[in-house]
């Protein structure tokens, strides 16, 4: 009698992890730049909870047997972000003084900095990710630190690029792995390497 044995493939959880973010950061973004009035941040908020919060940190834990330092940080975090964010908004926003709202979001643009320089060995569609995030993070801050709003519209705006960064690598995560071949091109890394940080430890099928 013969057996065969199955091995396991672990599924890829970029693509949930970086739609739960792109999404939320979205529409929060449109706020931000006036699109929307503040009246929509319920829905902000729900989706923060569920999808940019929960799901992400699921994407977080799922890369604890891959054996991804970075992916795991990034998704566990940022998830994070999306719960205090949520938390914070809905119970607490106006017992916190503006200028602390600023060093909150100026200490996430510092996380997001050294996560940016820890991407130059992944694919270029990453590391724009990360450029695009903490530069965000540092305009908004500017606007609850100086009282500048015109710093928060720029946030916002950079935000929606953000966003926007983070559904296209989804995307190509996504598809790329469907049809295994490099449907939607992420870009070469910066920095030549062998085994770098990504959000996917998978092939990459990067052009």
């Amino acid at each position: 009698m013969t057996t065969k044995s199955t091995q396991f493939k672990f599924p890829n959880p970029a693509p949930l992890g970086l739609a739960g973010f792109a999404l939320t950061t979205w529409l929060l973004s449109m706020i931000n730049v006036g699109w929307f009035t503040g009246d929509s941040i319920p829905m902000v908020l729900a989706v923060a909870f569920a999808f940019g919060g929960t799901a992400q940190m699921i994407a977080g834990a799922m890369e604890v047997p891959r054996g991804n330092t970075f992916g795991f940080t990034a998704f566990t975090a940022y998830g994070a972000f999306w719960w205090s964010f949520a938390l914070f908004v809905g119970f607490f926003h106006d017992k916190v003084p503006a200028a602390f709202v600023g060093w909150y979001l100026a200490l996430w643009g510092f996380f997001s900095f050294y996560m940016w320089l820890a991407t130059f060995r992944s694919p270029r569609a990453l590391q724009f990710v990360f450029l695009a995030l903490w530069i965000t993070f540092f305009l908004l801050a500017g606007k609850d630190l100086f009282g500048m709003s015109s710093l928060g519209v720029l946030g916002g705006y950079g935000g929606l690029l953000t966003a926007a960064l983070a559904f296209y690598l989804s995307a190509a995560e996504l598809i790329n792995e469907v049809y295994q071949h490099p449907v939607l091109p992420i870009g070469s890394p910066s920095v030549a390497q062998a085994n770098g940080p990504s959000l996917n430890q998978a092939p990459a099928f990067s052009a």
